[in-house]
């Protein structure tokens, strides 16, 4: 039988071969910046609140990405706390287990060995800590990365909605009279010289459509059990458990973006907020949350 970290590295789908990656993910882990909560509030788009869902206040209520994630982060949250405490039903075997303690070694000191000693680098000693950091790292690589990459070409696809740059100076408030003239007998010039070319249009587009695609095989979070965690009744329970959540979520992003109250989801000039939808058939859908990263 495998070891309780080896189980756990099972669910990282982690080798040698790999340590950079989790270390370029750890290289922003400072403290809590990337747990969503502590974000929003270290961001000001929150403030502590116990009564309140998830512990927060949002600063603004009709905030799409902080609703959505934070039923996303909860969610993960569980299943992290479940699978943990399972695999360590007591606390101090996180501190004890020599192989655990290897990998966070080598995140530390091998991928970024001139970060190594840097104040903000999270403790492993408890199951809470371990906690926190595979929510941290489940949440970065799924939700975060999603909310930020899949609607790259819907935003921006349509350059003049987003030009990738500037062809000309920007003006200023002292126009010389060829300049002020040329504006007024046709604005519409002014702002084509500065846009893209076609080429450089062209480029940009097709680079946002394959960084906003979802391939055939791609992998959404909560849908496919690995054997080992099936292999487990309670991990099995947990992510079944895990997998109901992720369909409930579909079903309040898609009543939320039917809500007429909620100005920044439906509207003139808006879309849907769909980017966290947990699931999404292949191509550019703008919604689909995947297990990782991958390009």
């Amino acid at each position: 039988m495998p070891t309780r970290s080896k189980r756990l590295i099972l669910w990282f789908f982690l080798t040698k071969t790999f340590p950079s990656i989790w270390c370029i993910l750890f290289l922003y882990i400072r403290s809590s910046e990337l747990r969503l909560v502590f974000s929003l509030i270290n961001r000001g788009m929150a403030v502590e609140d116990e009564t309140a869902p998830h512990g927060i206040k949002l600063t603004i209520e009709d905030y799409p990405f902080a609703n959505d994630g934070l039923l996303l982060w909860d969610a993960i949250t569980r299943w992290a706390t479940t699978y943990v405490n399972h695999y360590y039903p007591q606390p101090n075997l996180v501190e004890s287990d020599t192989e655990l303690q290897a990998w966070w070694t080598e995140i530390r000191t091998v991928g970024h060995g001139d970060k190594k000693d840097e104040p903000w680098w999270p403790q492993l000693k408890t199951r809470q800590d371990l906690i926190k950091i595979v929510t941290t790292i489940m949440w970065v690589c799924s939700g975060h990365h999603s909310a930020v990459n899949f609607g790259q070409y819907d935003f921006a696809g349509y350059f003049p909605n987003r030009p990738t740059i500037a062809r000309t100076k920007m003006p200023n408030e002292d126009p010389t009279v060829e300049e002020w003239e040329a504006f007024i007998s046709k604005p519409e010039d002014v702002l084509l010289d500065s846009f893209p070319t076609q080429i450089q249009a062209t480029r940009v587009m097709s680079i946002l459509a394959v960084l906003s695609t979802h391939s055939p095989d791609e992998e959404y979070i909560g849908t496919n059990i690995e054997p080992a965690w099936a292999a487990e009744p309670v991990i099995k329970a947990a992510f079944e458990e895990f997998r109901g959540e992720m369909k409930a979520i579909e079903t309040i992003i898609d009543s939320r973006n039917r809500d007429t109250n909620l100005r920044n989801r439906r509207g003139a000039g808006l879309v849907p907020y769909q980017l966290l939808k947990p699931f999404s058939e292949p191509g550019v859908t703008g919604k689909g949350v995947p297990y990782s990263i991958s390009i």
